[in-house]
């Protein structure tokens, strides 16, 4: 990746800055790290371009794509629980016999950093090759102190190995570790008293994620690690409502969440409970999808009541092997009706948001130098085909990170 403060124009593009797509043929000019210039090609001052490089004219600018909910960091795989899923077996019952998230728990505490390390490195490319910029990766295969950290420490590798801010999202509290089977109280107190402070004292953890769900951790439990991070001064974050209604987007809206996520059965009072924190509802198609559910998360009252929804891949080993994030813009809108330009917003502004960095994921002047440029003609191309090589170019902090 180039590192010099390049001054890089483009021409005649067409320009979704996050939010919208621009109405007219835009003119834009990077300066290091930074957007420089953004303005109609009618308006465009040649004199602009003195001192700049030439990156092209025509397709489709937006902002970096940003995945704001991966577990990307696990060891060992889980096909075989596919094909169960396929001859019958539910996401439950799976977990029930020692499958699911344990598996993978056993997995990746016999793995060493390294190993963890390498096997995430392919994964984060594929997101990378697909436009992204920002990414979310989440602990939750450890379920024990050292383990937990592993994890995180490996995700912070990740950001320093490749061209990509990734934020980090301590998921202790993401299903019960097979030595606290009769103990989840004593689990909950695990996390508050120990894994939490520690993440915390070695700058881990972006925010604290819990999954409340009845085949995990109550709504009293997950409050609990609420309070644990916030003493802390970390965000917070939850799944929620992926498989019940238990109440624990409204619990964690309450409290301040940056975002839900899943909330396939989210309820009129979580909506409410949502939009007055102003927390984001996390669309996760790819779960959906892979586990054939059929409870579609509320798009209509969600975009009713004014909620801002994100659009991520959930990259895991387990409900959601599928690292590459265009597709689902496509399955934001196949499945659950959202339009395109709703899921290229919830990939880009709004999945920013989810992450508590409003104004990331968006093109303005004096915004970040986070791009891509595209081979197609319209924004909606995105989500509309599902067509790996799309990609002209990548900038991320004002440098060429693919293409020419």
């Amino acid at each position: 990746m180039s590192t010099k403060q390049s001054r890089y124009i483009w021409r005649d593009m067409s320009v979704f800055d996050g939010n919208e797509t621009l109405p007219a043929p835009m003119a834009v000019i990077t300066q290091g790290g930074h957007i420089d210039v953004l303005v109609p090609m009618t308006d465009f001052d040649e004199a602009l371009a003195t001192g700049c490089e030439d990156m092209g004219r025509g397709g489709v600018m937006t902002p970096g794509l940003v995945d704001c909910h991966t577990h990307l960091v696990f060891g060992g795989g889980r096909a075989d629980e596919f094909e169960a899923r396929l001859e019958g077996a539910s996401y439950e019952d799976i977990a029930r016999r020692g499958g699911g998230i344990l598996r993978t728990v056993h997995a990746t505490r016999e793995a060493s950093e390294q190993a963890l390390f390498d096997s995430a490195l392919p994964r984060l490319k594929a997101l990378i090759e697909d436009g992204v910029t920002l990414v979310e990766i989440k602990s939750g295969y450890g379920l024990d102190v050292a383990s937990e950290l592993k994890m995180l420490r490996v995700a912070r590798r990740l950001d320093e190995a490749l061209p990509v801010r990734v934020v980090t999202t301590l998921l202790g509290a993401h299903a019960l570790p097979p030595e606290y089977a009769n103990d989840s109280d004593g689990y909950i107190d695990l996390i508050c008293n120990e894994m939490i402070p520690a993440a915390a004292a070695e700058s881990l953890a972006d925010a604290v994620d819990v999954f409340c769900e009845k085949i995990a951790f109550s709504v009293a439990q997950c409050e609990r690690v609420f309070k644990a991070a916030k003493a802390h001064g970390l965000p917070i974050k939850a799944h929620a409502e992926q498989l019940s209604n238990l109440g624990g987007a409204a619990m964690a809206a309450r409290h301040g969440a940056l975002s839900a996520d899943h909330i396939e059965y989210l309820d009129d009072a979580g909506i409410a409970a949502m939009r007055e924190a102003g927390s984001v509802a996390v669309i996760l198609p790819g779960a959906f999808h892979t586990l054939r559910e059929t409870q579609q998360p509320p798009i209509a009252a969600l975009r009713e009541a004014g909620v801002p929804m994100a659009v991520a891949t959930d990259a895991n080993p387990g409900s959601s092997p599928i690292f590459m994030p265009t597709l689902m813009l496509n399955l934001a809108c196949t499945l659950f009706r959202m339009t395109p330009q709703e899921a290229l917003s919830g990939m880009t502004a709004n999945g920013a948001a989810a992450l508590g960095l409003k104004g990331q994921g968006r093109l303005y002047e004096g915004g970040a130098a986070d791009l891509c440029v595209w081979n197609i003609d319209t924004p909606a191309e995105l989500a509309y085909a599902v067509q790996p090589g799309r990609l002209r170019q990548r900038i991320f902090q004002g440098a060429l990170t693919h293409g020419r």
